[in-house]
This record gives structure tokens, C-alpha cells and sequence, in this order.
């Protein structure tokens, strides 16, 4: 009879499931998992203090739903779409208190907030770049952004974004050709 292999992620689960390891096993999956949801989150609402309330919201769901999680998918795939489901929450909300559209007005606002942040050259060809992916409309901008910055598989984000790997990739290849005429014309 094989022998299982135990993941750290079972531990984690097991711990948290335990009422006296929970707070400590809740605490080790924060450390795991903080940065990469912050940059994930953080390229979407761009502002520093934006992307702390969302994560702050997204912690508490995984604390809230996590005795609920079967394990169909990677926990971090599952904790992404909460991410990715709550900052575009975030965003709805934020559009319709200022009444712009994410798609029209609203990119130029994104895009205008994004001169305000320090530590940015213009001449550079990051800035370009920043300035292109806050031109994309809202589904291109999030799977150019799980794509070129996570590396995520089609797969994972299919999984993430709750839609199929050809649409993905789709929009991708969208976002690219948008990103390429954008930075060639800016």
C-alpha cells in the first residue's frame, strides 16, 4: 500500500480546522499568501491605501468561508478568486460613487491616479506600460495582469475568472496588440 504524501497545505487546513492551532494557522497562510495577493489586487486598484482595504476584505472572507473550502482546487487558486471577485466589487463600487465608466472616463481617472504615484519616471517604458494596461478595459486589464505578472496558467485562471481558456486567451492577445499600439503611439 503507497504511502500518502501530507501537502503543507493539508497541514494548514488541518491546523485552522483545530480551534486551538486556528489563529496560528490562520496567521502562517496570511504570511504565505499576503504579497502575491497584494500585487494581484494592487494592479487593478492601483493605490496602495485601495489595495490594503481590499485585502483587508479578502482576509476576512478566507477567514469566514476557509472551514468551508473541499479542496477542489489549489487554496491559492481559491483565495485568488476571492481576490480577484472582491476588488471587482471594489471597483463597481467605486464606479458608480463616481459615476464613470471603468471602460471610458474611468481608465483616464485610473490612469491620472496612477501620475500621482511616486517613484514613477515617464520616459520610461514601465510607465508606458502601466499607462497601456490602465487603457485596457476592465476584463483585458485583469487577465493581461494574472498572465504577464503571475504567470498564471490559462487553466488556473479559467478556474479563477470562472470563464474558458479560449475567451482567455482571447482577451489576452487583445490586450497585447491594445498594450503594442498603445506604447508605439504614445
Amino acid at each position: 500500500m503507497p504511502l500518502r504524501t501530507i501537502t503543507d497545505e493539508q497541514v494548514l487546513l488541518a491546523a485552522f480546522r483545530e480551534e486551538v492551532t486556528r489563529e496560528a494557522a490562520f496567521t502562517r497562510l496570511v504570511e504565505l499568501y499576503q504579497e502575491r495577493l497584494y500585487w494581484h489586487i494592487r494592479r487593478m486598484v492601483v493605490e496602495h491605501e485601495d489595495t490594503n482595504d481590499v485585502l483587508q476584505h479578502v482576509f476576512i472572507k478566507v477567514w469566514k468561508y476557509l472551514d468551508n473550502f473541499r479542496a477542489e482546487s489549489n487554496l491559492y487558486t481559491w483565495m485568488y478568486r476571492i481576490a480577484t471577485n472582491e476588488t471587482l466589487t471594489w471597483l463597481e463600487q467605486r464606479k458608480r460613487r463616481s459615476s464613470l465608466s471603468l471602460d471610458d472616463e474611468g481608465n483616464s481617472e485610473l490612469s491620472g491616479r496612477l501620475e500621482a504615484q511616486q517613484g514613477f519616471d515617464a520616459n520610461k517604458l514601465e510607465w508606458k506600460l502601466q499607462q497601456a494596461i490602465q487603457s485596457l478595459p476592465e476584463k483585458q486589464r485583469i487577465v493581461f495582469s494574472l498572465r504577464y505578472y503571475d504567470e498564471m496558467p490559462y487553466e488556473k485562471m479559467s478556474e479563477v475568472l470562472d470563464t474558458s481558456e479560449g475567451a482567455l486567451k482571447a482577451s489576452y492577445h487583445h490586450a497585447v496588440k491594445k498594450i503594442e499600439h498603445f506604447i508605439k503611439n504614445n
